[in-house]
């Protein structure tokens, strides 16, 4: 029997938690059904975004704003290959640069890459209001001293509609915000490095460098960037 809910209550985490705590979880296989009400297991490239809201977790069903799904990586990726990232109606496109999440105690504990849906075939297909972030944990078991690995056995996605108005997950308490922007630094970004700075969807970002060098693929008619690792500088 399902529990009744407190008016009012909804699913607000933030990045760290996320990362460090749900899909870490998952990952290490120690998710539970109380979990999965929440954020449950499901290949969300296959489903059109407007259905996405009604196979959420059914403690986030009734959340008009955003929705949360472990996504299993795809038997082709585990080949080798990139994902798929189309679904019957269109496909969803990445955008801007892939971005480190720093947790709270300034450590790098995943990437996160945004991306939006457009309807038709690519590449001249038309823009929606559909988003995505996606987010990969870095692998802790390799030793810090080498360059960081993304853990791709899952990831978490965070879905959700554009609006002209800030979103309940942007807002984020006064006290934190303050805390945030005392660790942030301005967004630079350059040919093969950028800095992590603060933004409405980053969450305890601190001033960290991560060089990257890029290259592209064609992934379902699209030019994709595929992201290596070069160096991390702490700072």
């Amino acid at each position: 029997m399902s529990e009744e809910l407190t008016i009012g209550f909804r699913f607000y985490p933030t990045e760290d938690e996320l990362i460090a705590f749900y899909l870490r979880n998952q990952l290490e296989g120690r998710s539970d059904d109380s979990m999965y009400r929440v954020i449950p297991v499901l290949d969300v490239f296959e489903v059109e975004p407007s259905h996405l809201p009604n196979v959420a977790g059914e403690r986030c069903r009734g959340d008009a704003e955003q929705w949360f799904f472990f996504a299993p990586r795809q038997e082709r990726e585990a080949r080798g290959g990139r994902p798929s990232r189309t679904t019957g109606s269109g496909y969803w496109k990445a955008t801007g640069s892939p971005g480190p999440v720093i947790s709270k105690d300034n450590r790098m504990i995943g990437l996160k890459k945004t991306m939006v849906f457009y309807t038709g075939k690519a590449p001249t297909g038309r823009k929606t209001k559909w988003k995505m972030n996606e987010y990969k944990a870095v692998d802790e078991t390799v030793s810090v001293s080498t360059i960081p690995k993304l853990r791709h056995e899952f990831s978490l996605c965070r879905v959700y509609i554009t609006s002209g108005s800030s979103r309940a997950f942007d807002r984020r308490p006064v006290g934190n915000f303050e805390t945030e922007r005392m660790l942030t630094s301005d967004v630079g970004v350059a040919e093969t490095s950028f800095r992590v700075g603060s933004s409405p969807e980053t969450s305890m970002s601190g001033g960290e460098h991560v060089d990257l060098s890029v290259n592209t693929e064609m992934v379902d008619g699209l030019t994709e960037p595929i992201w290596e690792w070069e160096q991390l500088n702490w700072s």
